[in-house]
Formats: structure tokens, sequence, C-alpha cells
């Protein structure tokens, strides 16, 4: 069994987490917190790049936050589907790394993979906690604290934000190590990640740091009541 965490990001592809929370990310890391990112595909099906060059690119993304281990499973591009297959891989990261905290992508993206991923892994966090769940790694059956989820290509009112000021630009720098993805060349497939994409996220970080008060911010939502005093009073 590996090391107990603090932070497990699942995303669908290379690049979805730090699209969503790299700058929560980098700040968690410099606070000396163990975060692991786990891409659940190759990104097979990418009009742009291959299987190859993305995961050198997520590597050096991966280094630019001091994500503690980044890993890869190998669940099909653009077949992110509800299956009991996919549900016990990813449960078994659960229990072998043993979070405290969970994040996924948000239901709701233009891009069915996000979504279905917010799905398989609200599947397995539970099933990773449950103790006769069918586990043919035996493994102890772990239970994290909480699930809360990340926001890819939608804007929506998030149910808390992260002050990211500190770390937009390692953030933006992740992104940037994306060069298949976010760079246009003559020889780029057009997609919408390559006409303004890094600025579109800019644009809706500075937006979300505007609503409270600080120069950048990602917003995140949960779906159970966040317990919370400190910031309620002040800190007093």
């Amino acid at each position: 069994m590996k090391e107990t965490i603090d932070i497990l990001a699942f995303g669908a592809h290379a690049d979805d987490v730090e699209i969503g929370m790299g700058g929560t990310i980098a700040r968690m890391s410099e606070q000396g917190l163990k975060v692991v990112i786990c891409d659940l595909t190759q990104a097979e099906l990418s009009s742009n790049g291959t299987v190859e060059i993305r995961k050198q690119e997520a590597s050096k993304a991966a280094d630019v936050l001091g994500v503690h281990e980044r890993i890869h499973l190998h669940l099909p591009d653009r077949g992110l589907v509800l299956k009991a297959e996919y549900i016990a891989e990813i449960a078994s990261v659960i229990r072998t790394y043993q979070p405290r905290i969970i994040f996924a992508p948000y239901f709701e993206d233009r891009h069915p993979d996000h979504g279905n991923c917010a799905k398989l892994v609200e599947e397995a966090m539970f099933s990773a906690g449950v103790k006769n769940y069918i586990d043919y790694k035996k493994q102890k059956a772990h239970r994290a604290e909480s699930l809360y989820f990340y926001m890819i290509n939608g804007f929506h009112k998030p149910d808390f934000i992260v002050d990211v000021s500190s770390t937009f630009q390692k953030k933006v720098a992740s992104l940037e190590a994306y060069e298949s993805q976010f760079i246009k060349t003559a020889d780029t497939f057009d997609t919408p990640l390559v006409n303004g994409y890094i600025e579109t996220v800019e644009s809706r970080e500075r937006l979300f740091g505007k609503e409270v008060g600080v120069a950048y911010g990602e917003g995140f939502l949960s779906k159970k009541p966040i317990l919370m005093y400190d910031d309620l009073v002040g800190g007093k």
C-alpha cells in the first residue's frame, strides 16, 4: 500500500485538472500537502498531439504544480461510461492512495467524458469505502472525507472559491506546458482549446476572484454542506 496522501484529483484527460484547479493544487503543494493526479484515459483520441506527447506534457505540468505523483489509467477516451470494471479500477486507486479529499470534474460540461468522469469517481468513492466491495487486490476499504467538483469548460455558481492569486502564474505555466493542446500552429486541427482558451480560463478565474475580493479564484461545487466558522467571523 502506498503512503497516505492528502488530495487525489481525477480528470478524464491530462490537462483537465490543470484547467479546473491548477492554482489550488499549486497552493496545496506549496503548503506541503501531498497531491496525486489521476488521468483516467490516455487521451488517445485527441485531435492534436499523441499519447506520448501528452504524457510528456502532463509530466511537465505536474512538475510545475509540485504534484507528488501523477498516474494514468487506460480507460477508453470517449468511452467513459458507467461500467462495473471502470468503477472498480478507480476504487482501487482510491484504496491505494487513501486520500482525505477527492476532486473530480463537475457533472455539467460540454465534453461528455468530463461529466462521466464525475459519475465514475462518485461511484468509485462510495464503493472504495464499502468493506465487502468486490476487490481482487485485497485492499483495505477507505472512505475519503469529501468529494468536491472543479469546473473545466463550464461557468457555474460555485459553492466555494479558493484564492489562487499567489499561484495563478503557476497555473498558467502548467497549461502552457500542453503546447499540443493550446498552442496553434500550421498543423494544428482547429479545436476550442487553440482559440484563446487559456485567456478564457484566466477571465473566469478573475471573475471568481472578484466575487470574493481577490485577484484570482477557482470555483468548486459540493453536494453536501461545507462546515466553516473561521471565515465567517474573520478568523476570530
